[in-house]
């Protein structure tokens, strides 16, 4: 699947030229992306990493699926593409540490916080994982544009996922695209032996 240059970190595992392409929507305040999330790690990127039995087979794209029914659910996936953009290369941590506190994100604990102080909590979280210069980068990327209207210096990268999930018609997530078509049959409750299974029947290159 095509993916625009500059969101090229959005390949979380798997080598970037490699033949086939997994495409995994998942949404920070989704409790389903983050099972899928952590299968990622544990099952996945073993397989298709180096030393791996599809090493050089397969990558994983990390596609962005906002999901307006969760309340802050853009102001998660905005800041998460600002970590890609002030250090790229700590994306998939900032992004593994998102699904690891989503339940804070969740629509009952920001019931009564301004988008401003939701922005402080994904602020104090990247904090852990990227350097003080980067966070002033990250700051600066989640400043709102002098226009009434404007958006944020990565409202046009929010703007691609979103589109691409829609064009996709892609609904909910979790929801993985092996090839470019709909894996329906891909769980986030699949474990090490299904995911094995599923690789083995779909690799051919």
């Amino acid at each position: 699947m095509a993916l625009q240059p500059s969101l090229r970190p959005l390949i979380v595992a798997g080598n970037p030229d490699a033949p086939h392409t997994l495409d995994v929507f998942l949404d920070f305040t989704c409790p389903f992306s983050g099972k899928f999330s952590r299968a990622v790690d544990n099952h996945i990127a073993p397989l298709i990493s180096p030393g791996g039995k599809y090493e050089g087979k397969a990558k994983v794209i990390f596609r962005l699926q906002v999901q307006p029914w969760h309340s802050v659910s853009t102001l998660t996936h905005e800041a998460a593409l600002a970590v890609l953009k002030a250090s790229p290369s700590n994306f998939w941590k900032f992004s593994r540490l998102l699904f690891d506190h989503q339940e804070e994100f969740y629509d009952n604990p920001t019931l009564d916080l301004t988008p401003r102080q939701v922005r402080e909590k994904l602020t104090a979280l990247a904090g852990q994982v990227i350097s003080p210069q980067e966070l002033d980068k990250f700051r600066e990327y989640l400043t709102l544009k002098g226009t009434p209207n404007g958006g944020t210096a990565v409202t046009d990268d929010l703007k691609y996922n979103i589109k691409f999930g829609r064009q996709n018609s892609i609904h909910v997530s979790p929801t993985a695209l092996w090839d470019g078509l709909v894996a329906s049959e891909v769980s986030s409750s699949w474990v090490e032996k299904e995911w094995n299974d599923f690789f083995a029947a779909r690799v051919t290159a």
